[in-house]
C-alpha cells in the first residue's frame, strides 16, 4: 500500500505551467535591451575615451621620466667635470712644486753642494 500512495510532489506540475508566449518573451527582451543599451553604449564610449586619455598620459609621463633621466646624467657629467678640474688643479700644483724643488736642487749643485 505504501508504494501506490507515494506520488512524487512534482508530479503534474509541468502540465500546470502556462504555455510561454514566445512573442511576449521576445518583446520583453527587446524592451529590456532598449532600456539598458543606450546607457551601456555611453559607458562603453566613456571607457574608450578614458582608456585613450590614459595612453596619452602614460606616454607623456614616459617622456617626462626620460627628461629627468637626461637631467640626472647631465648633473653626473657636471660633477665629473668639476672633479676632473679639481684633480687637474692638484696636478698643476704638484708640477709647480716639482719645478721649484728642481730649481732649488740646481742652485745647490751650482753652489757646490752635492745632493
Amino acid at each position: 500500500g505504501i508504494g501506490s500512495s507515494d506520488a512524487s510532489p512534482d508530479e503534474g506540475v509541468v502540465e500546470d505551467l502556462p504555455l510561454i508566449d514566445e512573442k511576449a518573451v521576445e518583446q520583453l527582451t527587446e524592451g529590456l535591451i532598449s532600456h539598458y543599451l543606450p546607457d551601456l553604449q555611453r559607458s562603453k564610449s566613456a571607457l574608450q575615451e578614458l582608456t585613450q586619455n590614459q595612453v596619452v598620459l602614460l606616454e607623456t609621463l614616459e617622456q617626462e621620466i626620460a627628461k629627468f633621466k637626461e637631467c640626472n646624467s647631465i648633473l653626473d657629467i657636471n660633477a665629473l667635470f668639476s672633479e676632473a678640474k679639481h684633480y687637474h688643479n692638484k696636478l698643476v700644483n704638484i708640477r709647480n712644486e716639482m719645478m721649484m724643488l728642481h730649481e732649488k736642487t740646481s742652485k745647490l749643485k751650482v753652489s757646490g753642494i752635492n745632493i
